[in-house]
Protein backbone atom coordinates (compact mmCIF):
# COMPACT_ATOMS: atom_id res chain seq x y z
CA UNK A 1 0.00 0.00 0.00
CA UNK A 2 1.22 3.55 -0.52
CA UNK A 3 -0.84 5.50 0.56
CA UNK A 4 -3.00 6.48 -1.97
CA UNK A 5 -5.70 4.50 -1.53
CA UNK A 6 -6.07 3.55 -4.74
CA UNK A 7 -5.43 -0.23 -4.00
CA UNK A 8 -7.49 -0.75 -1.17
CA UNK A 9 -9.57 -3.72 -1.42
CA UNK A 10 -13.66 -2.96 -0.06
CA UNK A 11 -12.52 -5.03 2.92
CA UNK A 12 -10.07 -2.56 3.98
CA UNK A 13 -11.98 0.60 3.30
CA UNK A 14 -15.05 -1.55 5.12
CA UNK A 15 -11.89 -1.41 8.09
CA UNK A 16 -10.84 2.38 7.70
CA UNK A 17 -14.97 2.95 8.08
CA UNK A 18 -14.73 0.91 11.25
CA UNK A 19 -11.60 2.62 12.38
CA UNK A 20 -13.24 6.15 11.58
CA UNK A 21 -16.01 5.43 13.63
CA UNK A 22 -14.44 4.55 16.61
CA UNK A 23 -15.24 1.24 16.87
CA UNK A 24 -11.76 -0.27 16.50
CA UNK A 25 -8.67 -0.35 18.96
CA UNK A 26 -5.19 -2.08 17.91
CA UNK A 27 -2.69 -3.40 19.71
CA UNK A 28 0.90 -1.23 20.34
CA UNK A 29 3.25 -3.42 18.18
CA UNK A 30 5.33 -4.21 15.53
CA UNK A 31 2.53 -6.07 13.85
CA UNK A 32 -0.10 -4.30 14.81
CA UNK A 33 -3.42 -6.28 15.55
CA UNK A 34 -6.65 -5.27 14.63
CA UNK A 35 -9.99 -5.35 17.04
CA UNK A 36 -13.53 -4.05 15.89
CA UNK A 37 -16.45 -3.88 17.91
CA UNK A 38 -14.31 -6.01 20.60
CA UNK A 39 -13.50 -8.92 17.97
CA UNK A 40 -10.54 -9.70 16.44
CA UNK A 41 -10.29 -8.33 12.46
CA UNK A 42 -11.02 -11.21 10.21
CA UNK A 43 -7.84 -10.12 8.00
CA UNK A 44 -4.84 -9.27 10.01
CA UNK A 45 -2.78 -8.88 7.18
CA UNK A 46 -4.73 -6.17 5.77
CA UNK A 47 -5.03 -4.56 9.10
CA UNK A 48 -1.01 -5.17 9.30
CA UNK A 49 -0.67 -3.11 5.56
CA UNK A 50 -3.27 -0.81 6.75
CA UNK A 51 -0.68 -0.05 9.43
CA UNK A 52 2.41 0.04 7.90
CA UNK A 53 0.94 1.79 4.76
CA UNK A 54 0.10 4.79 6.98
CA UNK A 55 -4.02 4.87 6.86
CA UNK A 56 -3.92 3.80 10.66
CA UNK A 57 -1.97 4.68 13.95
CA UNK A 58 -2.54 3.97 17.57
CA UNK A 59 -3.96 7.05 19.62
CA UNK A 60 -1.17 6.51 21.60
CA UNK A 61 2.10 4.72 22.97
CA UNK A 62 0.78 2.94 25.68
CA UNK A 63 0.93 -0.73 25.54
CA UNK A 64 -1.37 -2.88 24.97
CA UNK A 65 -5.05 -2.26 22.70
CA UNK A 66 -5.60 1.53 22.28
CA UNK A 67 -8.32 3.01 20.46
CA UNK A 68 -6.74 2.98 16.69
CA UNK A 69 -7.51 6.27 14.43
CA UNK A 70 -6.92 7.33 11.27
CA UNK A 71 -3.97 9.32 9.59
CA UNK A 72 -4.21 12.03 7.03
CA UNK A 73 -3.97 9.41 4.24
CA UNK A 74 -6.87 7.24 6.05
CA UNK A 75 -8.88 9.96 5.97
CA UNK A 76 -8.64 11.24 2.49
CA UNK A 77 -9.35 7.48 1.33
CA UNK A 78 -12.42 7.91 2.93
CA UNK A 79 -13.09 11.54 1.63
CA UNK A 80 -15.89 11.52 -1.38
CA UNK A 81 -13.86 12.14 -4.50
CA UNK A 82 -14.51 15.74 -6.16
CA UNK A 83 -16.57 15.76 -9.45
CA UNK A 84 -17.50 11.59 -8.53
CA UNK A 85 -20.92 10.94 -9.76
CA UNK A 86 -22.08 7.94 -8.13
Amino acid sequence: MSGTGEELSHRARAMLRAVAAGRAVMSSSCEPDLFIDGVPCCDQMAAHALAHGGYIQPASEEAGRVPAVLTSAGRAVLAPAVGHVA
